[in-house]
């Protein structure tokens, strides 16, 4: 075999050698982005999947509510798979699966108004989850560590007594990370370290 072609043929055998494994990864990574269990058999967190990994997860766990907590998204496209196979809106795809499609985007308050009031999204995701027929629910933003790690924060206070404290540690643990776990951040602030377990405010609570 000359030279030449010797170095080719190696060159390209590193390369798929190199490439593969990324591309698996990040297949294995879109299906099952960051989806953990929660509450075991009752709340469980990720981020935004492929539509083969959402109805994976509602199969598996057999999922009866979404919430969907990407402001920017009220109801995101989502690939079917991931390389291929076009895109389905979200609502769609819970429609099909037979599964509540909730959007609740968290909202901020200013500063001043806190801690007198909270957030509307608190109650509505209190509405929710207060609801036993909701069970097993699946809450996801698009990353699956800082809007969806708050909400999971309010359910741990809330359902599980866990202090604040026990809260943002649930939340770094998860990923959400040291540098935005403190009070200068509004989420953590306005969701967290304000928080008031055992209230309700019927008004704010309106179903989503």
């Amino acid at each position: 075999m000359p030279g030449k072609v010797r170095w080719l043929l190696i060159a390209v055998i590193l390369t798929v050698i190199g490439i593969v494994p990324v591309v698996c990864f990040r297949a294995v990574y879109a299906h099952g982005k960051r989806l953990r269990e929660v509450e075991p058999g009752k709340v469980f967190r990720c981020g935004q999947l492929t539509a083969e990994g959402f109805t994976d997860a509602v199969q598996r766990y057999r999922i009866k509510t979404f919430i969907q907590v990407q402001d920017e998204y009220p109801d995101p496209d989502l690939d079917r798979r991931f390389l291929g196979g076009g895109t389905i809106k979200e609502s769609e795809l819970c429609r099909r699966l037979d599964v509540r499609y909730v959007y609740l985007p968290p909202d901020l308050l200013e500063r001043p108004r806190i801690p007198a009031e909270r957030p509307e999204a608190i109650d509505k995701f209190l509405a929710v989850m207060d609801n036993p027929a909701n069970y097993p629910v699946l809450i996801h933003c698009r990353a699956g560590l800082h809007r969806t790690g708050v909400l999971c924060a309010v359910y741990r206070m809330e359902y599980d007594g866990f202090s604040p404290e026990e809260a943002i540690q649930e939340l770094k643990a998860n990923g959400f990370g040291e540098w935005p776990c403190t009070s200068a951040n509004d989420y953590i602030k306005q969701y967290i370290l304000t928080y008031k377990r055992g209230l309700r405010n019927p008004v704010a609570a309106k179903a989503p």
